[in-house]
């Protein structure tokens, strides 16, 4: 029998196994499998005189099983994700003879960490530099933006860019606050703080709503769309792409949908609007995230196979190819729509064009051999292209 009082009791220990647990409402006590082995070897009256010693402290001690700390963590995630985001009712679930444990107790060792320890954990659950590189799409749409005011404003730059740092925070949390038994599962997200019980669910679940209540804050001091954008990511990542990845292929086109959205929030906190050029950034992020993320779930297919993600690299390999070649090739007229509507000078097309024309062969030769070399040099390709093809727009822009 799996007992996750054992594992919240035993925190310095995750893998012994061999902890006896008993909770009490003023505090609990672990006795080790040892000394119930030497126990049960002492004489009749010896033991019996030890028994008694032993139930001035504690009540019963009863054996735990082996305890396997993810399917702890994940008893715990379920206990939070049944609506009272508390987790001692995980270990009541667990450990029916166990008493309720303060709401303290369950919160996991991220208090107990020093603050680089904490920091870091922190990092690893908002995905600090995926969340940078979000931000950078923010800058590159306000930067592009005609400002209305002279000279550049810093300050909006700075404001738009912290809000949506945040933002991109809470999304980050709140996936893996609900995926945490899929990604307990797989090779690539084992190692996340919520798997390692680095961080109770409760404590996760916090982290996401304070984020995304100070981001939307923050965004809501520029104006009404930009707080609109970045609340609507949130719950579009969180709420719609999140949970569709185990029910659909589509969740990759709302997945790109997510990745359109923050250069439109820098455009619109420059401008107070969104104006049809601000649509060419929108759609260059879109097409980008089928060629850079179908060539990255190519070589995960065994992992999302084992959690029961639906994407189209293990659904519809044929179609994931095609999808990657589709999309890149898509990328040189939206990219020449930036001239034509006023964006940059019509030199940017050409530009752009040597550099989509580079991605689009990536593409091909992905589309065509369907290996995993072919998948990683789309992939290393789509790294390089994305920041190519912004600082070119800065370069050719009409408004910069």
């Amino acid at each position: 029998m799996n007992s996750f009082a054992t594992a919240t009791a035993c925190t310095s220990c995750r893998s012994c196994g061999g902890c006896l647990n008993k909770s009490r409402s003023k505090g609990h006590t672990t006795v080790t499998a040892t000394a119930v082995m030497s126990a049960a070897m002492m004489p009749p009256q010896q033991q019996h005189q030890q028994d008694e010693d032993v139930d001035a402290h504690i009540t019963v001690a009863t054996p735990a099983a082996s305890v396997d700390p993810k399917a702890a963590v994940q008893s715990q995630h379920a206990a939070a994700l049944n609506g009272a985001a508390h987790p001692t009712r995980a270990t009541e679930s667990a450990h029916s003879s166990s008493s309720s444990a303060p709401a303290k107790e369950s919160v996991a060792t991220a208090q107990s960490l020093g603050w680089r320890a904490l920091a870091n954990v922190y990092s690893r659950l908002t995905k600090l530099r995926l969340s940078g590189l979000v931000v950078l799409t923010t800058m590159g749409g306000y930067a592009l933006a005609p400002s209305t005011s002279a000279p550049f404003d810093w300050a909006g730059l700075g404001i738009v860019s912290l809000g949506t740092a945040f933002c991109v925070a809470s999304a980050n949390s709140f996936n893996q606050w609900i995926e945490v038994p899929y990604d307990a599962q797989m090779t690539r997200t084992c190692d996340r703080p919520l798997v390692r019980g680095d961080m109770s669910p409760f404590h996760a679940f916090s982290v996401a709503v304070t984020s995304g209540a100070v981001g939307v804050g923050i965004l809501s001091t520029i104006n009404p769309i930009v707080a609109g954008l970045g609340l609507g990511n949130i719950v579009l990542y969180a709420g719609i792409y999140t949970p569709m990845k185990r029910l659909s292929i589509a969740n990759t086109w709302v997945g790109s949908v997510v990745g359109a959205i923050p250069p439109l929030m820098g455009w619109a906190a420059a401008t107070g609007s969104l104006a049809p050029p601000s649509l060419v950034l929108a759609g260059i992020l879109f097409a980008w995230q089928f060629p850079h993320f179908n060539a990255l779930s190519w070589k995960l297919r065994p992992d999302y196979s084992k959690a029961g993600y639906r994407m189209m690299s293990v659904t519809d390999p044929a179609l994931c190819r095609a999808v990657a070649l589709r999309y890149s090739a898509a990328l040189i007229p939206i990219s020449i729509a930036a001239p034509a509507l006023g964006l940059t000078d019509w030199t940017f097309a050409v530009d752009s064009t040597l550099i989509n024309g580079y991605i689009t062969y990536k593409a091909w030769h992905f589309y065509t051999r369907g290996d995993d070399q072919s998948a990683r040099k789309l992939f290393l390709t789509s790294l390089w292209h994305l920041p190519a093809i912004m600082a070119l727009l800065l370069v050719h822009s009409h408004f910069a």
